[in-house]
């Protein structure tokens, strides 16, 4: 098999593994191609081509977001990961845990991580490398990885997001939920939503949206009731749709560009949670985006005139 081959068969897997320590699409991406870099530049062949290029992207992953840390706190508002529509790497053996080291309430644990924590706790706990691959790769003794697995650990389970196991009902409150947010239907949509519910928003100081952080149940209805049917009106259309391996939605303006994405945590027959991501700049690996000012403009036109 060449290199270009072998590189290919675990691209899927380097990408998974960098998505997971930064959160950005496009972070990961880059760090995967800067591995395909070092591994064709590279002269002689690793004993492991596996263990080698995941090595090189978790070390490369781990570069970036210690200068990515600094960022995120001068981030304007709250800082959400990058959608993620499909994740590429598929193992059976391990599927729950892939889809539950995904979303986004995931993600956002591992920000409480440092940078090896995170590199340490995905490699053994997610894609299940052995001690002797992660002391190698992070370059610490075996022992001090296992002092680092029980610290992300610690820190991983008080919070650990837990979702609904039934997939089929998840998807049937999502698009009740989505029914309800069409209509307007504030009553239905309250009904849908846990008392303690959340609805996070990440715009980046880049775009307008609803708000930042909004609790309870009657209030994030009556926001969400008073938005959305208005941007029915102006064509916005609303495409359910897998993220982050939960329950969500795309929205597209009249030209198919994307507006912004939500998704859904789920637990108990309730949602506790919805995170809508409307920064363009975290948009624009899923298409064309939307000019979401001008929308904003064009729906308090329309509510002036009806008004």
């Amino acid at each position: 098999m060449s290199k270009v081959e072998e590189f290919e068969e675990l691209r899927p897997l380097l990408f998974s593994i960098a998505y997971r320590i930064l959160g950005s699409v496009s972070e990961a991406e880059d760090a995967v191609q800067e591995t395909w870099l070092r591994y064709d530049a590279s002269t002689t062949r690793p004993t492991s081509t596996k263990s080698f290029l995941a090595a090189t992207v978790t070390r490369i992953s781990i570069d970036v977001l210690r200068s990515a840390r600094v960022r995120r706190e001068e981030y304007v508002g709250p800082w959400l990961p990058e959608p993620l529509l499909n994740d590429p790497y598929q193992d059976p053996a391990r599927s729950a845990e892939l889809a539950d080291s995904v979303s986004m309430a995931a993600l956002l644990l591992l920000e409480r991580l440092s940078p090896l924590e995170r590199a340490v706790f995905l490699l053994r706990e997610v894609f299940g490398f052995g001690f002797d691959e992660i002391a190698g790769t992070v370059g610490r003794s075996e022992a001090a990885c296992r002092q680092l697995l029980v610290r992300a650990r610690r820190h991983m389970a008080a919070d650990r997001p837990r979702f609904a196991a039934d997939r089929r009902e998840r998807q049937e409150l999502a698009t009740r939920f989505l029914d309800a947010l069409k209509e307007g239907d504030v009553g239905g949509l309250q009904n849908l939503l846990a008392a303690d519910v959340q609805l996070v928003g990440d715009g980046g100081g880049k775009a307008p949206q609803l708000a930042q952080a909004v609790v309870g149940a009657e209030n994030v209805a009556r926001l969400l009731g008073s938005v959305y049917p208005w941007l029915l009106r102006i064509d916005v259309t609303f495409e359910p749709h897998e993220i982050n391996g939960q329950p969500g939605a795309i929205l597209r303006d009249r030209d198919g560009a994307i507006l912004h994405t939500f998704v859904l945590d789920v637990l108990d027959g309730r949602i506790q949670t919805i995170r809508t991501v409307i920064n363009p700049d975290k948009l624009t690996h899923l298409g064309p985006v939307a000019d979401a000012w001008a929308i904003d403009r064009e729906v308090r036109r329309v509510r002036r005139a009806e008004g």
